[in-house]
């Protein structure tokens, strides 16, 4: 049989000098996608790639079985407009979910159905509003995975368009206003009217009124500022009050006004500071009872609820309704004032070391009344209540083994019911989930949810370690096919919360960014070194997996401690921290990673930068690329680059510990059908199956 070689890739020699640094690059020609040598190289990363996993003998059976578990389906949590009734659902054997409305007792019909509008499968419906009176309906639909939205509008009656489609609409928030004629929303610039590089940015807030040619829209908010400004928009249940919020990229450090709606025009509406140029996150809204609640981590990392009046909504006059918990983070807030109440009641959320619970309080006072009955140790997904007030409120439960469901509470009798269960009836494996605690290097205590068989074999046992660490980001217990299916095979599924995300606050976020960043990585070695040491599994069983953010973890995990592991699945990653901001949506990240234009970021960025710390002779774990070919947020050059540089440095045969890279088309970096999430979920589980010797039954 021919020897396995990994296909020819040339070095360049590119060597510069960045601060005092040198940084080599020998991979830079692979950042060209459509360069001659990058599609003959990616061609035989192809060849390679499917010769090797034509031996992965447990490709279908992950496939039936991840097919099978998202056959639960799934149910959203409804929106109100008075009696009428908005709710996604995805019942077995579709694609996509499907957006629906019921009027009061009638039957329930598709508004929005992505898989009738493209059979292919490759629109997604990205987001949705309805105008307060429940008349229209305003959506956003993208395709092939760019995420580039156009932002529609119909009549929810005859499903007919009103208005002409919008583009550059990608992420905007619409806020309609009472009557239905208008709504604020957020839109890029024109590609002429920014630098080539620039035309992921630029965003600004615009009012349209309906019949009117998106392009005469009144420009509202946001020319001069700075071009990764994100900008957040929402009217006032009552419709007298505009909310206003900016932020830099994904920071956290949230810019607020209001404006008073009635004082003069709607283009140009004078807004109010509420906080400007102050590090802390804020959200705002109007209450039905005029009060300005305001969620906020300023003072409190771990989140207080705080009120003032509308019209005086300065620091000064916020008083704390709600105070900080030590142990749990506040993640939102529901008022009650409905007939049949003594008192208004309000519901407050919390996420108490990523298990959700919710809490009663007086709405005047703040005072503690009671607690929700929670399904059970899971993660709540929305609260909801209508818009005109009253004593009812919904929200989303998951676990991981309960896929999502609704539940209803009633204020009067103070009853939780189940109000909605996902559409599809499957086969549960028998399974059992612990949180754990251990020390990183530093001794801080991290946990871990550890999901096994419910009957185990004896270990150690092949495991998953699964990750993110970022972007405040929190990994909380969810129905997941990829977990089950592992599970149900007999392997164990680690999923580690890390610092970076937002499992215990602010401060938590804070221990794992910009020069903290190392803090992520020493966690997640600790997380494996306790698999390790407990006996779960061993270094030759064990797997790092994750994406985005989470594939940054896996790579800089496979070149700081390949030791740790025998193989790694590294999704849609970042790898290059040198040149990121260059690629993708890299500018909106440097408040979180740090910057190459600064020195002292530069050093953090290369001391943990995956793709400039590979050792030739180091023997590294079998390592699994996955890019998506339309991914308009991490350009796939990052796992090109890194994988070409693995290639050329392991000292493990191709055979037995193999680096690849599967590319996938028409696909991007978030929502995709499901034909394709069971493909691409069924073949990571396989190579990671094949290489921690894992034995499907």
């Amino acid at each position: 049989m021919r020897e396995l070689r990994y296909p020819p890739a040339t070095r360049l020699d590119i060597d510069e000098t960045l601060h005092g640094h040198t940084v080599r690059d020998p991979y830079r020609w692979l950042e060209d996608a459509d360069s001659t040598e990058t599609k003959e190289w990616s061609a035989a990363q192809d060849t390679l790639y499917n010769q090797l996993s034509s031996a992965y003998e447990t490709r279908d059976w992950f496939a039936d079985q991840v097919r099978s578990l998202m056959g639960a389906g799934h149910v959203g949590v409804p929106l109100w407009r008075g009696e009428r009734r908005f709710l996604s659902r995805r019942n077995p054997g579709q694609e996509h979910a499907v957006l629906h409305v019921r009027d009061g007792g009638g039957p329930e019909r598709a508004l929005i159905d992505p898989g009738a509008l493209d059979p292919s499968g490759l629109t997604t419906l990205d987001a949705w509003r309805p105008s307060p009176d429940g008349r229209l309906l305003a959506y956003q639909l993208s395709e092939g995975g760019d995420e580039e939205s156009l932002l529609r509008v119909i009549d929810v009656d005859s499903g007919e368009l009103v208005d002409e489609p919008i583009d550059r609409t990608r992420y905007s928030p619409v806020a309609w206003l009472p009557d239905g004629s208008a709504f604020y929303y957020v839109r890029r610039l024109p590609e002429d009217e920014v630098p080539e590089d620039e035309t992921s940015y630029h965003r600004r807030v615009y009012l349209h009124r309906l019949g009117t040619p998106a392009d005469q829209d009144a420009l509202v908010f946001g020319a001069g500022r700075d071009k990764t400004e994100y900008f957040g928009v929402s009217v006032s249940r009552d419709g007298r009050r505009l909310l206003l919020t900016s932020v830099k990229g994904t920071s956290s450090a949230t810019n607020a006004w209001i404006a008073d709606l009635a004082e003069g025009p709607l283009e140009s509406p004078r807004l109010v500071t509420i906080q400007e140029d102050v590090d802390h996150d804020l959200r705002p809204e109007v209450g039905l009872d005029g009060r300005l609640y305001l969620l906020t981590d300023r003072d409190a990392p771990r989140g207080r609820l705080c009120v003032t009046d509308p019209a005086a909504p300065g620091y000064e006059n916020w008083s704390t309704l709600v105070a900080e918990d030590p142990e749990a983070v506040l993640e939102g807030h529901a008022l009650l004032d409905g007939d049949g109440l003594d008192s208004p009641e309000l519901l407050v959320a919390w996420s108490r070391h990523a298990i959700s619970e919710i809490s009663r309080h007086d709405a005047d006072s703040g005072e503690r009344l009671g607690t929700l009955a929670m399904p059970g140790l899971g993660s709540l997904n929305g609260l909801s209540t209508r818009p005109e007030g009253g004593h009812e409120a919904w929200f989303g439960y998951t676990d991981n083994t309960h896929p999502s469901s609704v539940y209803h509470y009633d204020a009067r009798s103070g009853e939780v019911t189940r109000w909605a269960d996902p559409p599809g009836e499957i086969d549960l494996p028998g399974v059992r989930t612990e949180q754990v605690a251990f020390s990183s290097k530093d001794g801080t205590t991290v946990r871990m949810l550890v999901v096994s068989p419910a009957e185990p074999a004896d270990g150690p046992l092949p495991t998953v370690l699964y990750g993110y660490g970022g972007f405040q980001i929190s990994l909380t217990p969810g129905y997941s096919a990829a977990i089950l299916a592992w599970v149900r095979a007999g392997g164990v599924y680690a999923v580690a919360n890390l610092r970076g995300g937002l499992e215990e606050g602010e401060e938590w976020h804070r221990g794992g960014m910009l020069g903290n960043k190392q803090n992520v990585f020493d966690d997640c070695a600790a997380a494996a070194e306790h698999l390790i040491s407990s006996g779960i599994t061993s270094t030759e069983r064990l797997a790092v997996m994750g994406g985005s953010n989470g594939g940054l973890l896996v790579g800089t995990m496979v070149t700081q401690r390949p030791d740790l592991f025998a193989a790694a699945v590294c999704s849609a990653p970042l790898l290059d921290m040198v040149r990121y901001e260059r690629f993708g949506l890299g500018q909106l990240w440097n408040v979180e990673y740090g910057s190459a234009e600064d020195p002292q970021q530069l050093g953090w960025l290369l001391g943990y930068s995956p793709y400039h710390n590979v050792r030739s002779g180091t023997r590294y774990p079998a390592t699994l690329f996955t890019v998506f070919d339309n991914d308009t947020r991490v350009d796939p050059m990052h796992a090109r680059k890194l994988c070409a540089w693995m290639q050329h440095a392991t000292s493990a045969p191709v055979g037995e510990h193999p680096v690849l890279i599967r590319r996938e088309a028409e696909v991007g970096h978030s929502s995709r059908s499901v034909s394709r999430s069971v493909a691409l979920t069924s073949e990571q589980l396989a190579f990671l199956a094949h290489h921690l010797g894992l034995s499907v039954p």
